[in-house]
Formats: structure tokens, sequence, C-alpha cells
């Protein structure tokens, strides 16, 4: 193996490394944004906290419609 073909083979492992941090990075960020958005929801409709997945689902279509 070439000193090429090692630096090749280095290159492609710090770039999948580096998209494999930004799919954690991105990963993060939802999940935060998601624990957000529940607590906001959770805050305003405070009688959601009992409904089943389900429930809150039907009762927030039903709320827009």
């Amino acid at each position: 193996m070439t000193d090429n073909e090692k630096k090749l083979i280095q290159a492609r492992h710090r770039l999948e490394e580096a998209q494999a941090r930004d799919r954690v990075k991105q990963r993060k960020a939802r999940t935060r944004r998601l624990i957000q958005e529940g607590a906001v929801l959770e805050k305003a409709l405070p009688q959601t906290v009992i409904m089943s997945l389900n429930e809150l689902e039907t009762y927030l279509h039903e709320l827009i419609n």
C-alpha cells in the first residue's frame, strides 16, 4: 500500500467520522426541540398530560378542525 493510498483511506475515514458527528449533533438537536415543544404543549394544554398518544393526536386534530 502506497503513501497516497494510506492518505486517501485516512481522509475517507476522517470524512466519515465528521459525518457521523454531524448526524449525532442533528439527532440531539431534534430530540431537544421535540422535548421543548412537548413542554410547551403541556404548559398550554395541561389536560394533555394524562392523554395517551392516540388520544392526544385525536384531540389536536379536533382542535384544528
